[in-house]
């Protein structure tokens, strides 16, 4: 039986470790598509970020449906655009891009990938209170999804307060004043003392950046954790939350659900985030046996 040919890829540096091809071509297999998606590393093709641009160029000119753009072009490629969806448009960042016609369409999957990943994977949580620690592109998608699902209170902290800050701003600009607050991570345990829930949507707890983001006894039973970090899905932090009682979220359902929009974005099928999320579990599961090290956020 023959299959229906798909071509896409990911723009991004470092992006050589990433699981995006495998978690996307696996899944396109079970749609009866003959997927091949192709890295355009930055970093192998020696060549700036800028260059993002010119990548668009050679990735229509070669017939694809689209491609998935990471750090550091999610920002940089919105000019090359020729329109954006609305919710990459307010979160200033772009993850996806569809070739519609003569057209480069800019869309932002991560933001929905943790609205569906939290939804499905800490049902029912509280969400009065929620503290978002970090406020870089991951933290933006976040902070988007967190407003869209109901939360009351959002308190945006960030080594960088000016960063937390100005996306506060614009949290509060579409989703209602007092919606969100910016601040420093001085206030972390003031913060998380009354919160219901923690989102941590900095690199540490990768295998490159050890450690716990905060210190474990600001934890308490009450309060849940989500994480943004998939690889590896078991993170200093979660293992710190559950030790002391709390529901966690590791960052694989993210990661799942983003690549499960984009892949319906790019082919017009209609995914299987379940399905996916078994195929993540055995890459990153074969990953950590054949070798110690190689790690990432949403790609």
């Amino acid at each position: 039986m023959s299959q229906d040919r798909l071509l896409t890829g990911l723009i991004g540096a470092g992006i050589g470790p990433s699981l995006s091809p495998a978690l996307h071509e696996r899944e396109a297999r079970e749609l009866g598509l003959d997927c091949t998606y192709t890295r355009f590393d930055l970093d192998e093709l020696d060549l700036p970020a800028e260059a993002v641009g010119d990548l668009l160029v050679l990735a229509r000119a070669e017939g694809r449906a689209g491609v998935n753009v990471t750090h550091p072009c999610k920002q940089l490629v919105i000019p090359h655009l020729d329109a954006l969806s609305p919710d990459a448009a307010a979160i200033g960042a772009v993850n996806t891009v569809v070739f519609d016609g003569q057209r480069a369409v800019g869309h932002n999957t991560d933001w929905s990938g943790f609205r569906d990943g939290l939804v499905t994977g800490l049902p029912g949580v509280p969400l009065d209170d929620v503290v978002l620690l970090g406020a870089g592109g991951a933290g933006a998608a976040a902070a988007h999804a967190l407003l869209s699902l109901g939360v009351g209170s959002l308190a945006v902290l960030d080594v960088d307060p000016a960063r937390a800050t100005r996306l506060a701003d614009v949290l509060a600009a579409r989703f209602g004043e007092g919606r969100a607050r910016g601040g420093a991570v001085a206030e972390l345990g003031q913060r998380l003392a009354a919160a219901d829930g923690l989102v941590h949507a900095t690199p540490v707890g990768m295998a490159e950046h050890p450690g716990l983001p905060l210190p474990a006894a600001m934890l308490r039973p009450e309060l849940w954790v989500a994480e943004i970090v998939y690889r590896p899905l078991e993170t200093p932090l979660l293992r710190a939350a559950r030790a002391r009682g709390c529901r966690t979220l590791d960052g694989g359902r993210m990661a799942v659900h983003q690549a499960a929009e984009a892949l319906r974005l790019f082919s017009g099928h209609a995914p299987d985030p379940a399905r996916m999320l078994r195929h993540l579990a055995e890459l990153v599961g074969a990953e950590t046996a054949g070798a110690e090290g190689g790690a990432g956020r949403v790609a």
